[in-house]
């Protein structure tokens, strides 16, 4: 089982931004101890408790602090960004960590209209359908090409493997097309994991990149001692999901906060359809919970997601599911 890392750098109710990018850091260091292959850090803008907004910047902090996994984002979100400047970011964290760097792409904007206009600053840029043109500027940039009036130094001669990132069919059939690697969200699509798996095997042709598809499944996962106390690390996930829904987000609470909360029928039961598909227990219930997504898309990879309030917890979920895959 090859398993890799999605680190959203949490920032607790009761900590600060500078304590969730140490926590990062410590994560990094600790995963790939244990033998994870990849660690990657994701786009995310006006969340008070995600603090990894600057995401190539966070690369370049866990590469330099770690030696041999990769590195890389998970994903940028190429509507936000100009391909000129994610080409110059991406090759100088190439130059600096050859070998080292991955370079996940992602179609949505990752937040709502506003941000993203204020992320962008063009409504016109915005549009998720200009994507397949953004990413083909995008790689082009990595390539020499004398007749070019504009370059992206130092992109050209230091280009990271590209990865695309779905959450439905359009990435998938995408990376599918031009024989990319493939990283789905089924953390937080579930229901639309199988279709879009298909699609990509369907629609995929070799490239340069890859003779076969490439799968790596995105999975919420938090192991604990006793499925009672998993479940109790939960609950602070599901609390700032809701939160999110209702527009007001917020840090990532305390379990004991999110114990505490009043919830209502219609709460409980939007966050069992929510998180109904995450792999949350004691370490039997992950297993099993693991060998069966496996079984049933025939993922490559797994790339494991822990949103717990605690950093001693949330290295020890990871310490679990390493042994798991021993």
């Amino acid at each position: 089982m090859k398993l890799s890392v999605l680190d959203l750098s949490p920032i607790p109710a009761d900590g600060d931004a500078g304590t969730a990018l140490r926590n990062t850091i410590d994560l990094a260091r600790a995963t790939e101890a244990l033998g994870y292959h990849r660690f990657w850090v994701a786009e995310h803008h006006n969340m008070p408790g995600i603090a990894s907004s600057a995401t190539a910047v966070l690369i370049g902090h866990v590469a330099q602090a770690t030696e041999r996994i990769r590195v890389g984002s998970g994903g940028i979100m190429l509507p936000n960004h100009a391909p000129l400047i994610v080409a110059e970011q991406f090759g100088m964290l190439e130059a600096f960590h050859p070998g080292r760097i991955d370079l996940g792409i992602g179609r949505a904007p990752g937040t709502d209209q506003r941000t993203a206009l204020a992320v962008r600053g063009s409504m016109a840029a915005l549009s998720a359908e200009n994507f397949p043109q953004q990413l083909a500027e995008l790689m082009d940039y990595f390539e020499p090409d004398a007749a070019r009036a504009v370059n992206a130094y130092p992109a050209v001669g230091h280009k990271p493997p590209f990865w695309l990132l779905g959450s439905s069919g359009f990435s998938a059939q995408l990376a599918g097309a031009l024989g990319l690697p493939f990283a789905f969200a089924h953390h937080f699509s579930a229901q639309n994991t199988l279709p879009a798996v298909r699609l990509y095997r369907e629609s995929f042709k070799p490239s340069a990149v890859l003779d076969e598809p490439y799968l790596m499944l995105g999975a919420a996962v938090i192991a604990a001692e006793t499925d009672e106390r998993a479940q109790w690390l939960a609950g602070p996930s599901g609390l700032t999901f809701l939160s999110l829904r209702r527009g007001r987000p917020i840090p990532l609470p305390t379990p004991e906060e999110a114990a505490e909360y009043p919830y209502s029928d219609l709460d409980r039961q939007f966050l069992q359809e929510r998180f109904g598909s995450n792999i949350i227990g004691s370490p039997e219930t992950v297993r099993k919970g693991m060998e069966k997504l496996l079984a049933d898309t025939g993922a490559d990879e797994l790339m494991i997601t822990t949103m717990v309030h605690g950093q001693a917890d949330r290295v020890r979920s990871y310490e679990i599911v390493a042994d798991l895959a021993k």
